[in-house]
C-alpha cells in the first residue's frame, strides 16, 4: 500500500465535494443541455482528473502516476456501456431532457458511494488472497464473451430490485412533478417517476461494477489509486452522457475494441497472480504497458468507426440506441425492452 499523505486525500475530496455543488448550483434550473455545454464540462472534469493525475505523479511517483493515469483511461472507456444503458432507461420511463442532468447527478452521488466500498472490499481480498485474481480474470473473459457474441439480455428497468424496492417502500405516483422526487398528496408522501429512474440509474452502476471493479483492481491493489481514478472518471459521466448524445452508435467498433481491452486485463490478471502465487520467473505486465494498449485500442476502434460507418437501421430513442422490432441495440449486445411502450397519456410505463 502507497504511503499517502493526509493532506492528498484531504485536497482529492475537498475537490470532488466542490465540484459537485459547484456542478449542482450551475444546474439547479431544469434545462437541456446542449453540445457546447456538454463539451465545455467535459473539458472540466477531464482537466481535473488529469491535474490530479499530475499531481499524484509528482508526490508519489512516476509508477503511481502511470497507474493512476491507466485506472482512469480505463474506467472511462468502460462507463461508455454504462450511457447505452442510461439511454434505454431514459427512454423507458420517458424522462424529459431537461430533467435527466439532475438524475445522472444523484446517480453519480450514488456511484462514488457504492464504488467506495466495492474497491475498499475487493483491495482487502486481494491483499489476502490472491488467487482471486483468477476469479476476477474469469469475470472479464465471460464479459468479453458476451460483447464479443452480441448475446441478448433481457433489460427492463421498471422491473429492476431497486424500482421494485422503491415501490414496496412507498407508492409511485404516474405523472412527472417538475424536477422534484417527492411530493405530497392527500397528505401522504408519495415518491415521482424521477426517483424511481435515479434508483434504477444506481441498479445499473451496480451491475456494471460487476466488470469495472476488478478491471481496475489489475491496474493497481491501491485503495487510493484505485477509488480516485475511479472518481474523476464517474465525475465526468453526466457530460460525456450529453457530449455524446446521438453519436455514441457511430463508434460501433468500440464495443470490440472494449472487449479486447477486458480480455488483455483478464490475462494481465492471470500472469499478476502466476507471478505471486506459483513463481517469480512468470512475467508481469508493466502499467506503461497497459496504458498503451488501452490508448491504442480505443484510438484504432474510434478510427475504424469513422472510416467504416454502420448503415443506418432507423432512428433511436436515445444516445447510441436504435429501436428495431422492439430490441434496443447496445454496444454489450442486445437488451429486450419488455415493458417499454409508453401510454396514449405519456406517463412513464410499468406502473
Amino acid at each position: 500500500m502507497l504511503d499517502v499523505p493526509f493532506w492528498l486525500w484531504a485536497a482529492f475530496v475537498v475537490t470532488v465535494v466542490v465540484s459537485l455543488a459547484v456542478d449542482l448550483l450551475a444546474h439547479r434550473e431544469a434545462h437541456v443541455i446542449g453540445f457546447k455545454e456538454a463539451a465545455a464540462w467535459s473539458g472540466v472534469w477531464v482537466g481535473l482528473a488529469l491535474a490530479f493525475g499530475a499531481v499524484v505523479f509528482l508526490v508519489l511517483g512516476a509508477t503511481s502516476g502511470v497507474e493512476y493515469t491507466t485506472a482512469w483511461l480505463l474506467e472511462k472507456s468502460l462507463s461508455v456501456d454504462n450511457l447505452f444503458v442510461f439511454a434505454l432507461i431514459f427512454a423507458y420511463f420517458k424522462v424529459p431532457r431537461a430533467y435527466q442532468h439532475r438524475v445522472l447527478f444523484f446517480g453519480v452521488v450514488g456511484a462514488l458511494v457504492f464504488r467506495g466500498v466495492f474497491l475498499a472490499a475487493g483491495v482487502a481480498v486481494v491483499s489476502r488472497f490472491t488467487a482471486v485474481l483468477l476469479a476476477f480474470a474469469a469475470v472479464l473473459f465471460y464479459s468479453t464473451y458476451k460483447i464479443l457474441k452480441e448475446e441478448e439480455e433481457s433489460f427492463d428497468p421498471g422491473r429492476s430490485i431497486a424500482v421494485r424496492l422503491l415501490r414496496k417502500v412507498m407508492p409511485v405516483r404516474d405523472e412527472y412533478a417538475g424536477m422534484k422526487f417527492f411530493v405530497r398528496e392527500a397528505g401522504k408522501r408519495i415518491a415521482t417517476p424521477l426517483l424511481a429512474v435515479v434508483a434504477a440509474i444506481e441498479a445499473a452502476d451496480l451491475v456494471f461494477a460487476v466488470d469495472s471493479v476488478p478491471a481496475v483492481l489489475a491496474v493497481s491493489n491501491d485503495a487510493f489509486i484505485v477509488y480516485t481514478s475511479n472518481a474523476f472518471a464517474i465525475l465526468g459521466l453526466r457530460a460525456l452522457y450529453f457530449l455524446l448524445s446521438g453519436l455514441l452508435d457511430r463508434f460501433h467498433y468500440l464495443s470490440k475494441g472494449l472487449a479486447l481491452i477486458l480480455s488483455f486485463i483478464g490475462v494481465k490478471l492471470i500472469l499478476q497472480a502466476s507471478h505471486e502465487l506459483f513463481s517469480s520467473s512468470i512475467p508481469e505486465i508493466p502499467s506503461l504497458v497497459s496504458l498503451a494498449v488501452i490508448v491504442t485500442v480505443l484510438a484504432l476502434s474510434v478510427m475504424l468507426s469513422i472510416r467504416h460507418p454502420r448503415p443506418a437501421v432507423g432512428e433511436g430513442s436515445g444516445p447510441g440506441v436504435h429501436a428495431e422490432n422492439g430490441v434496443a441495440r447496445g454496444s454489450v449486445g442486445e437488451c429486450t425492452l419488455a415493458h417499454g411502450s409508453q401510454d396514449a397519456r405519456g406517463k412513464p410505463p410499468g406502473r
